[in-house]
């Protein structure tokens, strides 16, 4: 039951940017940019890409043999965020509050790898 509870806070915490795909709103709030259309295109295919790994991640909810490979994709946005935040200087505002979110769930990714893989 922990384990499925660990790949639900993946999902949940890979939810909000998904959503973002449908929302320009969302996208505003969740990154607090001003409205560019280029801008728009690469965060709305974000969103897209958020999605797929919401999926992997509760298909691996459900399905063990699809666990490693959700690992990996999980640990990709996870990790690539954290080295990317890191090398803009650890801003402030939405950036912020992501890090602190993906830090958060950085026990169920480590949980989830764990079975996984060992």
């Amino acid at each position: 039951m922990l384990l499925i509870a660990a790949w639900i806070v993946l999902v949940l915490v890979h939810t909000p940017p998904a959503l973002a795909a449908f929302s320009r709103h969302l996208r505003k709030r969740l990154y607090g940019v001003s409205e560019d259309a280029t801008l728009d295109v690469i965060l709305t295919h974000r969103g897209v890409l958020f999605l797929a790994v919401a999926v992997a991640c509760a298909y691996a909810a459900l399905d063990a043999d699809a666990r490693r490979l959700a690992t990996i994709i999980a640990a990709i946005s996870m990790l690539g965020f954290f080295a990317a935040y890191a090398a803009a200087g650890l801003p402030k505002g939405q950036l912020r509050t992501i890090a602190l979110t993906d830090l958060i769930a950085t026990p169920a990714l480590v949980l989830v790898s764990w079975d996984a893989w060992f």
